[in-house]
Parts: structure tokens; C-alpha cells; sequence
């Protein structure tokens, strides 16, 4: 589990790149809605990987 530093340096890589796929919704209003919509919970795990497949080794 990433520590707080390393997953807020993840999620600014990750929320340009959803809130171009997904332009009528914003990277914190799917953060806040997956604490309660397991659909929601499921689309953040599913990007969440995205900035760690990317990043530089």
C-alpha cells in the first residue's frame, strides 16, 4: 500500500488523463462517490494502476 505522499503523487499522474476520458465527471467526485457505489469503488482500482504501469523504472 502506497504511503500518503506516493499515492497523492499517483493520482496527479492518473486525473489529467481520466477527466479527458470521462469529461463530464472529475478524478475527486469519483474518489468521493467509490466510499459508497461499488461500481465507482471498482472504475478507481481500475485506474489506480494505470500511473504505475507508466511510470519510469
Amino acid at each position: 500500500m502506497p504511503n500518503n505522499e506516493e499515492q497523492n503523487y499517483l493520482e496527479s499522474l492518473v486525473r489529467e488523463e481520466f477527466e479527458r476520458c470521462h469529461p463530464d465527471d472529475t478524478f475527486e467526485d469519483l474518489k468521493r462517490r467509490a466510499a459508497f457505489s461499488k461500481e465507482d469503488k471498482g472504475l478507481l482500482r481500475d485506474w489506480m494502476p494505470v500511473p504505475q504501469r507508466n511510470a519510469p523504472s
